[in-house]
Protein backbone atom coordinates (compact mmCIF):
# COMPACT_ATOMS: atom_id res chain seq x y z
CA UNK A 1 0.00 0.00 0.00
CA UNK A 2 1.25 3.62 -1.15
CA UNK A 3 0.99 6.13 1.33
CA UNK A 4 1.99 10.06 0.77
CA UNK A 5 2.01 12.40 3.18
CA UNK A 6 2.18 16.12 3.07
CA UNK A 7 4.59 18.21 5.09
CA UNK A 8 2.64 20.30 7.41
CA UNK A 9 3.93 24.45 6.85
CA UNK A 10 0.88 26.14 8.65
CA UNK A 11 0.95 29.70 8.22
CA UNK A 12 3.45 31.73 5.70
CA UNK A 13 3.36 35.02 5.72
CA UNK A 14 3.52 36.69 2.05
CA UNK A 15 6.28 36.98 -0.34
CA UNK A 16 7.58 34.03 1.60
CA UNK A 17 8.74 30.93 -0.20
CA UNK A 18 6.45 27.98 0.65
CA UNK A 19 8.54 25.03 1.05
CA UNK A 20 6.36 21.31 0.95
CA UNK A 21 7.75 18.00 0.92
CA UNK A 22 5.65 14.46 0.46
CA UNK A 23 7.24 11.62 2.24
CA UNK A 24 6.25 8.37 -0.04
CA UNK A 25 6.14 5.27 1.64
CA UNK A 26 5.54 1.63 0.23
CA UNK A 27 6.51 2.37 -2.77
CA UNK A 28 9.69 3.90 -4.63
CA UNK A 29 9.36 7.73 -6.47
CA UNK A 30 11.67 5.89 -8.91
CA UNK A 31 10.22 2.93 -10.19
CA UNK A 32 9.03 3.60 -13.82
CA UNK A 33 5.70 4.42 -14.92
CA UNK A 34 4.24 7.35 -12.06
CA UNK A 35 4.05 10.93 -11.76
CA UNK A 36 4.46 12.72 -8.63
CA UNK A 37 2.11 15.30 -8.66
CA UNK A 38 1.18 18.61 -6.40
CA UNK A 39 -2.60 19.58 -6.09
CA UNK A 40 -4.04 22.30 -4.37
CA UNK A 41 -7.51 23.60 -3.77
CA UNK A 42 -8.38 27.08 -2.51
CA UNK A 43 -11.04 27.50 -0.48
CA UNK A 44 -14.62 27.41 -2.70
CA UNK A 45 -12.87 26.58 -5.65
CA UNK A 46 -11.75 23.55 -7.65
CA UNK A 47 -8.60 21.35 -7.62
CA UNK A 48 -5.47 22.59 -9.33
CA UNK A 49 -2.41 20.93 -10.56
CA UNK A 50 0.23 22.43 -9.93
CA UNK A 51 3.26 20.08 -11.55
CA UNK A 52 4.85 16.51 -11.16
CA UNK A 53 8.07 15.10 -11.48
CA UNK A 54 8.29 11.62 -13.03
CA UNK A 55 9.78 8.45 -11.96
CA UNK A 56 12.95 9.47 -14.67
CA UNK A 57 13.46 12.93 -12.79
CA UNK A 58 11.71 14.98 -15.66
CA UNK A 59 9.52 17.96 -14.20
CA UNK A 60 6.13 19.43 -15.86
CA UNK A 61 4.39 22.44 -14.63
CA UNK A 62 1.15 24.27 -14.98
CA UNK A 63 1.93 27.27 -17.46
CA UNK A 64 0.58 29.49 -15.05
CA UNK A 65 2.49 28.93 -12.38
CA UNK A 66 5.69 27.42 -13.92
CA UNK A 67 8.26 30.23 -12.26
CA UNK A 68 7.09 29.39 -9.00
CA UNK A 69 6.78 26.34 -8.50
CA UNK A 70 9.97 24.04 -9.08
CA UNK A 71 9.83 20.38 -8.05
CA UNK A 72 12.46 18.17 -6.85
CA UNK A 73 12.72 14.70 -5.42
CA UNK A 74 15.49 13.88 -2.37
CA UNK A 75 15.60 10.03 -3.69
CA UNK A 76 17.67 8.61 -1.03
CA UNK A 77 14.70 9.80 1.27
CA UNK A 78 11.94 9.00 -0.92
CA UNK A 79 10.63 12.28 -0.85
CA UNK A 80 9.58 14.77 -3.67
CA UNK A 81 9.25 18.63 -3.26
CA UNK A 82 7.26 21.70 -3.93
CA UNK A 83 8.70 25.31 -3.55
CA UNK A 84 6.24 28.10 -4.31
CA UNK A 85 8.06 31.39 -4.52
CA UNK A 86 6.73 35.08 -3.46
CA UNK A 87 3.40 33.83 -1.81
CA UNK A 88 0.18 35.90 -1.67
CA UNK A 89 -2.81 35.34 -0.18
CA UNK A 90 -4.12 33.73 -2.93
CA UNK A 91 -2.30 30.93 -2.44
CA UNK A 92 -3.84 30.11 0.48
CA UNK A 93 -5.46 26.73 -0.04
CA UNK A 94 -5.28 23.11 0.75
CA UNK A 95 -2.04 21.36 -0.80
CA UNK A 96 -2.15 17.52 -2.22
CA UNK A 97 0.36 15.48 -3.10
CA UNK A 98 -0.36 12.37 -5.19
CA UNK A 99 0.63 9.43 -7.52
CA UNK A 100 -0.80 8.93 -11.15
CA UNK A 101 0.11 5.88 -13.06
CA UNK A 102 0.81 5.67 -17.05
CA UNK A 103 -1.81 3.42 -18.44
CA UNK A 104 -0.32 4.01 -21.70
CA UNK A 105 -1.04 6.34 -24.68
CA UNK A 106 -0.86 9.43 -21.93
CA UNK A 107 -3.66 8.07 -20.26
CA UNK A 108 -2.64 8.68 -16.82
CA UNK A 109 -4.99 8.27 -13.68
CA UNK A 110 -4.16 9.34 -9.97
CA UNK A 111 -4.32 5.91 -7.72
CA UNK A 112 -3.17 7.24 -4.33
CA UNK A 113 -3.29 10.97 -2.52
CA UNK A 114 -1.70 12.25 0.56
CA UNK A 115 -4.51 13.94 2.81
CA UNK A 116 -3.82 17.09 2.11
CA UNK A 117 -2.23 20.00 4.34
CA UNK A 118 -4.01 23.70 4.79
CA UNK A 119 -1.82 26.17 4.14
CA UNK A 120 -2.56 29.61 4.54
CA UNK A 121 -0.79 32.87 3.72
CA UNK A 122 -1.83 35.84 5.90
CA UNK A 123 0.37 38.39 7.47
Amino acid sequence: QVQLQESDPGLVKPSQTLSLTCTVSGGSITTSGYAWSWIRQPPGKGLEWMGCILSSGRTFYSPSLKSRTPVSRDTSKNQFTLQLSSVTPEDTAVYYCARSQDYGSGNWQYDYWGQGTQVTVSS
